[in-house]
């Protein structure tokens, strides 16, 4: 779990926050309000879902000498009245459900992209034999059964071209159609995974911002002097660095899982993300607008931020 931000001895956040932080805070608020409004979700519906966030957080988080917080000391650290924290504690929380066949689609599609016998010379998954009849061990039915029997692998097929991860072609081979689990046509599966990546930047965030330890990695590079033709080369350059790195990373971390289990108790997971964004620049920002970082003159060497 990331570290609270910068809490004093006794486990307490500043009693008045920093303009810095706050102005942070309203920049990341920006986009995620945009989803909001858009999705239908109302200012009253985020916050009955902002209480139980910060009661369950604070409660998890905030505890001292292994004990939760009283019910005293998680008003004082959220606002929230008594009342409802005793109503949220007693609720059943909701369970963060993983839509069917997510869990097992990224792990089939990480094994086609990081098993040499699923890949060509240069790395690039092969297309596949449906089944095992025309392809024996090189099959998709063989890749689903190397990751769990349980399944039958045709249900795994066709939710994987409904999601259009994969699709078949005229001889019968299965292609994959992304270099990763991207569902492009699913919003719950698209939505998860939202939910997955920007969670576990933002706890490195978090943690980065909010201790003096080791820092996790966290960088980008910044330029606003771009004309849409070299946005256009550097997505397309993006595209490529960041995929070599992510197969490559995969590749590393099944030969890890394989030949170095962890002990008892010590299990771990982790996750490294790219992302890149492009939007015009404003030629008048206005205070408030969110647009914080300093300006970053083409030629100059680009901004990178930890």
């Amino acid at each position: 779990m990331p570290d609270p931000p910068n809490p004093d001895a006794s486990g307490t956040p500043p009693l008045a926050p920093r303009e810095s932080v706050v102005a942070a805070v309203r920049r990341i608020l920006r986009p995620v309000i945009r989803l909001l409004v858009s999705q239908g979700i109302t200012y009253p519906f985020l916050t009955d879902l902002l209480k139980e966030v910060y009661v369950e957080t604070a409660s998890r988080e905030f505890a001292l000498g292994g004990k939760r917080p009283t019910d005293s000391r998680l008003t004082l650290l959220t606002g929230v009245h008594r009342k409802d924290i005793r109503r949220l504690l007693r609720e059943p929380r909701p369970a963060d459900a993983t839509p069917p066949g997510l869990t097992l689609g990224t792990q089939i599609v990480a094994r086609w992209l990081g098993e040499r016998a699923y890949c060509d010379a240069k790395g690039r998954p092969l297309a596949l034999p449906r089944t095992p009849r025309s392809g024996a061990e090189r099959s998709f039915a063989a890749l689903v059964e190397s990751v769990s029997k349980n399944v039958r692998p045709r249900s795994v097929l066709d939710e994987l071209v409904r999601l259009g991860v994969a699709r078949v072609d005229e001889q019968d081979r299965v292609h994959l159609v992304t270099r990763g689990f991207v569902p492009g046509r699913e919003i719950d599966a698209k939505a998860y995974y939202f939910g997955e990546a920007l969670h576990d930047h933002l706890a490195a965030g978090v943690h980065n911002l909010g201790t003096t330890g080791t820092a996790f990695l966290e960088r980008s590079v910044y330029y606003d002097e771009l004309s849409p033709a070299a946005i256009d080369k550097l997505a397309a350059r993006a595209e490529v660095l960041a995929m070599g790195a992510l197969q490559a990373l995969n590749v590393d971390g099944m030969a890890l899982e394989r030949d170095d289990p962890p002990p008892k108790g010590a299990r771990m997971r982790m996750r490294m993300g790219v992302y890149f964004y492009a939007e015009p620049f404003p030629d008048h920002e206005t205070p408030g607008d969110g647009v914080g970082a300093p300006p970053t003159r083409s030629g100059q060497p680009p901004k990178n931020r930890t």
